[in-house]
């Protein structure tokens, strides 16, 4: 069985490796554009920010560990042709100018995202940088060490964390975004407002609610421009968001608007033995249960594990994603799972709520701190959708236990009466994630009681 791998960072990496085990007698083709695989590019932050000391611990394999194993990589090459119905690629040696035919058995595409990069006047000065792969990285690293003023354009993930990188670095920095509000997509207003708080503390200016209209300077940058203001800058790095990087099979395989792949429940596309896993692709969100666009690592590992288990045949179907992630800021510990509540009434679904604040542990302990988290749920099915946490204290893991509740679509009453143990040290006799479904039932039954009095 020949196999044909397009790209090789989280999702090529996991079907690489799970082939391996699987079918050792596969004829594995790798074809990747850098001359690394499965870098983590969440740790960028934490590399620039001098956390992360030795690069390597940015990587969980590499190239002589596959190439010892079998496989034929072909490092910095990039398919320029891809005839998914002839069953064969044609890849260009960016060292040498080299392009040769491949054929295959079986395609792998997992070609990840890109950033989205608009026509921004200007976008082309020195020190305008990109934040993605582990070139940028070390770019960012390179640029930054003459540089004062810096600019980072999104107030996403990325765009958050290397915030707080340069601020601990002793730069002067600025965060723009065209939303109201930092973390968006991922979090409501009641999780953003204390990590807002906090950068204006330490001296970061935030420009919020204002779009990018032109970068300015002699061949340097030294001013970003936007809709409401001007911003002194020596280094700008782009973070607004990532696209699928699909262009190579367009008009081949179906997808959604966006240009992400849609595969089914295996993991294949409208194509027969053409797959495709990671960031390139859409998967079954559980939360809306229909196909999303969701980069994220987490999704990526699986879906390419995915893809060697259903090479052959069908057997192990995608379970679905509630795009959990986590976050850590400063002193602020953020997880979050499937919909806020902003973005459930964008999907058209009718939703309410449920919030707590309150001390984790009982408040006779000697040291205590406040947790505040947040469930979204169905109106009408009572199903839970979505989930946040924030607090000092690291309560990150509540997080997942929520995705697992998402996933099999628990609701409100079952999530309140969940057994979890009480230990003074770690919890109240309810736990958090008890008591927050409690005051969600506590929500409906005073809406049930209103109804009725009407009604009377």
């Amino acid at each position: 069985m020949k196999v044909a791998v397009i790209g090789c960072t989280h999702a090529g990496t996991a079907a690489i490796s799970n082939i391996l085990a699987m079918y050792p007698e596969a004829q594995i083709d790798v074809f990747e554009k850098n001359d690394n695989v499965s870098f983590l590019s969440c740790g960028i932050a934490l590399y620039v920010g001098g956390v992360v000391k030795d690069a390597a611990g940015l990587f969980y394999a590499s190239v002589d560990q596959f190439k010892k194993q079998g496989v034929r990589m072909h490092m910095r090459h990039e398919v320029t042709l891809c005839d998914t119905q002839n069953k064969q690629v044609q890849a260009k040696d960016l060292r040498t100018g080299v392009v040769k035919n491949y054929t295959f058995d079986k395609l792998i595409i997992t070609t990840g995202s890109w950033p989205i990069t608009p026509p921004i006047p200007g976008r082309e000065l020195d020190n305008v940088l990109l934040c993605k792969n582990f070139d940028h990285a070390k770019e960012i690293i390179r640029r930054a060490e003459s540089a004062q003023k810096v600019v980072v354009v999104g107030a996403g993930y990325i765009g958050v964390e290397l915030v707080e990188a340069f601020e601990e670095g002793g730069k002067e920095v600025t965060l723009i975004d065209s939303e109201s509000r930092i973390l968006n997509r991922y979090l409501d207003e009641a999780f953003t407002t204390p990590v807002e708080e906090t950068f204006v503390q330490r001296g970061i200016t935030l420009a919020l609610d204002q779009t990018v209209s032109a970068f300015a300077g002699e061949g340097h940058v030294e001013k970003v421009i936007t809709n409401k203001g001007e911003y002194d800058a020596d280094l700008v790095v782009m973070c607004i968001g990532f696209r699928p990087n699909t262009g190579i099979v367009k008009g081949q395989v179906d997808m959604l608007d966006n240009g992400a792949i849609i595969v089914d429940r295996y993991m294949q596309t409208s194509v027969q033995d053409v797959y495709a896993a990671g960031d390139c692709c859409a998967a079954p969100y559980n939360p809306t249960q229909q196909a999303a666009y969701i980069p994220l690592a987490t999704n990526a590992v699986r879906m390419g594990t995915l893809v060697a288990q259903n090479l052959v045949r069908p057997v192990l179907p995608h379970p679905g994603t509630q795009g959990t992630s986590g976050l850590k800021i400063y002193q602020h510990n953020i997880a979050s799972t499937g919909l806020t509540e902003t973005a459930a009434q964008l999907a058209g679904l009718a939703v309410s709520s449920a919030y707590l604040e309150d001390n984790y542990r009982p408040e006779f302990m000697p040291d205590n701190s406040v947790i505040q988290i947040k469930i979204v749920y169905e109106n009408t099915t009572h199903r839970v959708l979505g989930a946040q946490v924030i607090s000092d204290t690291d309560f990150t893991q509540a997080i997942n236990t929520l995705s697992v509740a998402i996933a099999n679509g628990m609701t409100i009453e079952q999530l309140a009466l969940t057994d979890f143990f009480f230990q003074p040290h770690y919890n109240k006799p309810w736990n958090f994630i008890n008591q927050v479904a409690l005051n969600a039932m506590t929500n409906e039954a005073k809406q049930v009681q209103g109804r009725e009095s009407v009604l009377v």
